[in-house]
Protein backbone atom coordinates (compact mmCIF):
# COMPACT_ATOMS: atom_id res chain seq x y z
CA UNK A 1 0.00 0.00 0.00
CA UNK A 2 1.27 3.19 -0.94
CA UNK A 3 1.58 5.45 1.91
CA UNK A 4 -0.39 8.66 1.95
CA UNK A 5 1.18 12.03 1.62
CA UNK A 6 0.31 16.08 2.42
CA UNK A 7 1.32 18.86 1.21
CA UNK A 8 4.71 20.16 2.29
CA UNK A 9 3.45 23.18 4.04
CA UNK A 10 2.13 21.24 6.44
CA UNK A 11 6.16 21.26 7.51
CA UNK A 12 7.51 24.02 5.46
CA UNK A 13 5.27 26.76 7.25
CA UNK A 14 6.22 25.53 10.78
CA UNK A 15 9.92 26.24 9.99
CA UNK A 16 9.64 29.14 8.81
CA UNK A 17 7.56 30.55 11.73
CA UNK A 18 10.20 29.05 13.96
CA UNK A 19 13.38 30.38 12.21
CA UNK A 20 11.44 33.79 11.93
CA UNK A 21 11.43 33.61 15.97
CA UNK A 22 15.02 32.73 16.24
CA UNK A 23 13.96 29.09 17.26
CA UNK A 24 16.47 27.36 15.20
CA UNK A 25 17.76 24.68 18.37
CA UNK A 26 13.78 23.92 18.63
CA UNK A 27 13.47 23.21 15.03
CA UNK A 28 16.78 21.38 15.09
CA UNK A 29 15.57 19.46 18.36
CA UNK A 30 12.18 19.21 16.36
CA UNK A 31 13.10 17.88 13.29
CA UNK A 32 16.02 15.26 15.11
CA UNK A 33 13.11 14.06 17.92
CA UNK A 34 10.29 13.08 14.69
CA UNK A 35 13.13 11.19 12.60
CA UNK A 36 12.82 13.79 9.91
CA UNK A 37 14.96 15.49 7.39
CA UNK A 38 14.45 19.05 6.42
CA UNK A 39 12.74 19.42 3.62
CA UNK A 40 13.67 21.92 0.85
CA UNK A 41 11.87 24.92 -0.22
CA UNK A 42 10.63 23.09 -3.19
CA UNK A 43 9.55 19.96 -1.73
CA UNK A 44 6.45 17.69 -3.33
CA UNK A 45 3.92 16.41 -1.24
CA UNK A 46 5.66 14.92 2.14
CA UNK A 47 4.97 11.55 3.98
CA UNK A 48 1.55 12.10 6.11
CA UNK A 49 3.75 10.51 8.76
CA UNK A 50 6.62 12.84 8.54
CA UNK A 51 4.26 15.28 8.83
CA UNK A 52 2.60 14.13 11.69
CA UNK A 53 5.53 13.41 13.70
CA UNK A 54 6.98 16.77 13.54
CA UNK A 55 3.62 18.05 14.50
CA UNK A 56 3.87 15.64 17.55
CA UNK A 57 7.22 16.50 18.25
CA UNK A 58 6.92 20.24 18.16
CA UNK A 59 3.79 19.52 21.00
CA UNK A 60 6.32 17.35 23.46
CA UNK A 61 9.40 19.15 22.74
CA UNK A 62 7.60 23.17 23.30
CA UNK A 63 5.03 24.58 25.66
CA UNK A 64 4.06 27.01 22.87
CA UNK A 65 3.41 24.36 20.77
CA UNK A 66 -0.37 25.45 20.12
CA UNK A 67 0.77 28.99 19.34
CA UNK A 68 3.48 28.09 16.87
CA UNK A 69 1.32 25.48 15.05
CA UNK A 70 -1.42 28.31 14.51
CA UNK A 71 1.38 30.81 13.18
CA UNK A 72 2.21 28.14 10.97
CA UNK A 73 -1.50 27.26 9.92
CA UNK A 74 -1.96 30.60 9.25
CA UNK A 75 1.20 30.90 6.62
CA UNK A 76 -0.27 28.12 5.18
CA UNK A 77 -3.55 29.98 4.38
CA UNK A 78 -1.38 33.07 3.51
CA UNK A 79 0.53 30.97 1.08
CA UNK A 80 -2.71 29.37 -0.51
CA UNK A 81 -4.17 32.88 -1.11
CA UNK A 82 -0.76 33.78 -2.74
CA UNK A 83 -0.19 30.74 -4.76
CA UNK A 84 -2.89 28.36 -5.29
CA UNK A 85 -6.58 30.51 -5.18
CA UNK A 86 -6.59 32.15 -8.23
CA UNK A 87 -6.73 36.26 -7.23
CA UNK A 88 -9.82 37.04 -9.82
CA UNK A 89 -11.26 33.91 -8.19
CA UNK A 90 -10.40 35.88 -4.77
CA UNK A 91 -11.94 38.61 -5.88
CA UNK A 92 -15.04 36.85 -6.95
CA UNK A 93 -15.64 34.95 -3.62
CA UNK A 94 -15.30 38.64 -1.86
CA UNK A 95 -18.21 39.85 -3.96
CA UNK A 96 -20.61 37.20 -3.42
CA UNK A 97 -22.72 36.71 -0.71
CA UNK A 98 -21.43 35.21 2.55
CA UNK A 99 -23.48 31.81 2.55
CA UNK A 100 -22.46 31.22 -1.54
CA UNK A 101 -18.61 32.02 -1.32
CA UNK A 102 -18.42 29.59 1.39
CA UNK A 103 -20.17 27.00 -0.79
CA UNK A 104 -18.12 27.87 -3.23
CA UNK A 105 -14.75 27.90 -1.41
CA UNK A 106 -15.64 24.70 0.60
CA UNK A 107 -16.77 22.95 -2.81
CA UNK A 108 -12.70 23.98 -3.86
CA UNK A 109 -11.68 23.01 -0.63
CA UNK A 110 -13.28 19.24 -1.12
CA UNK A 111 -11.37 19.10 -4.82
CA UNK A 112 -8.20 19.95 -3.02
CA UNK A 113 -8.20 17.98 0.03
CA UNK A 114 -6.03 15.18 -0.18
CA UNK A 115 -3.30 18.12 0.14
CA UNK A 116 -4.16 18.21 3.95
CA UNK A 117 -5.95 15.03 4.89
CA UNK A 118 -4.08 12.32 2.76
CA UNK A 119 -5.14 9.25 3.93
CA UNK A 120 -7.45 10.73 5.92
CA UNK A 121 -11.32 11.21 4.60
CA UNK A 122 -12.79 14.61 4.40
CA UNK A 123 -16.14 15.78 4.18
CA UNK A 124 -18.59 18.55 4.54
CA UNK A 125 -20.73 17.59 7.08
CA UNK A 126 -22.84 20.45 7.36
CA UNK A 127 -23.95 23.78 5.54
CA UNK A 128 -24.86 26.02 8.15
CA UNK A 129 -23.35 26.18 10.51
CA UNK A 130 -20.58 25.13 8.32
CA UNK A 131 -19.07 21.88 9.53
CA UNK A 132 -16.09 20.04 7.76
CA UNK A 133 -14.19 17.13 8.98
CA UNK A 134 -11.37 14.68 9.04
CA UNK A 135 -11.89 11.16 9.57
CA UNK A 136 -8.57 9.56 10.75
CA UNK A 137 -7.13 12.76 10.56
CA UNK A 138 -3.10 11.83 9.51
CA UNK A 139 -2.01 14.38 11.28
CA UNK A 140 -2.76 13.74 14.95
CA UNK A 141 -2.59 9.55 14.21
CA UNK A 142 -1.24 7.73 17.16
CA UNK A 143 -1.74 11.13 19.36
CA UNK A 144 -4.01 11.03 22.47
CA UNK A 145 -4.88 14.09 24.20
CA UNK A 146 -7.94 15.36 26.11
CA UNK A 147 -8.90 18.59 24.40
CA UNK A 148 -8.62 18.96 20.87
CA UNK A 149 -4.90 18.82 18.40
CA UNK A 150 -6.18 20.14 14.88
CA UNK A 151 -4.59 24.06 16.13
CA UNK A 152 -3.06 24.00 12.29
CA UNK A 153 -6.07 23.05 10.90
CA UNK A 154 -8.24 25.70 12.39
CA UNK A 155 -5.98 28.42 11.46
CA UNK A 156 -5.42 27.45 7.38
CA UNK A 157 -9.31 27.49 8.10
CA UNK A 158 -9.57 30.64 9.63
CA UNK A 159 -7.30 32.42 7.60
CA UNK A 160 -9.00 31.10 4.06
CA UNK A 161 -12.69 31.53 5.10
CA UNK A 162 -11.96 35.14 7.14
CA UNK A 163 -10.11 36.35 3.84
CA UNK A 164 -12.40 34.94 1.14
CA UNK A 165 -15.98 34.65 3.21
CA UNK A 166 -16.76 35.88 6.34
CA UNK A 167 -13.75 38.52 7.76
CA UNK A 168 -13.66 37.27 11.34
CA UNK A 169 -15.03 33.81 11.32
CA UNK A 170 -15.07 31.80 13.71
CA UNK A 171 -13.50 28.14 13.55
CA UNK A 172 -14.06 25.79 16.79
CA UNK A 173 -12.61 22.15 16.70
CA UNK A 174 -15.34 20.55 18.05
CA UNK A 175 -14.41 16.70 18.06
CA UNK A 176 -10.73 15.47 17.38
CA UNK A 177 -9.22 11.80 16.42
CA UNK A 178 -6.85 12.52 18.71
CA UNK A 179 -9.14 12.36 21.67
CA UNK A 180 -10.66 8.98 20.54
CA UNK A 181 -13.29 10.62 18.27
CA UNK A 182 -14.02 9.42 15.04
CA UNK A 183 -13.45 12.69 13.08
CA UNK A 184 -12.13 16.09 13.94
CA UNK A 185 -14.43 18.00 13.39
CA UNK A 186 -14.72 21.78 12.55
CA UNK A 187 -17.26 24.38 12.82
CA UNK A 188 -17.33 27.44 11.32
CA UNK A 189 -19.59 30.38 12.36
CA UNK A 190 -19.33 33.87 10.62
CA UNK A 191 -19.50 36.75 13.00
Amino acid sequence: MDPGRIGPNAILQLVDVLERRGEGALLSAVLAEARVPRPPRGAGMLPEADCAAVHQALRRLSACAGQLLEEAGSATGDYILAHRIPKLAQRALRLMPGALAAAVLTQAIARHAWTFAGTGVFRVEAARPLVLSVARNPLVAGWRAESPQCIWHVAVFRRLYGRLVWPGVEVRETACCACGDPACRFELSPR
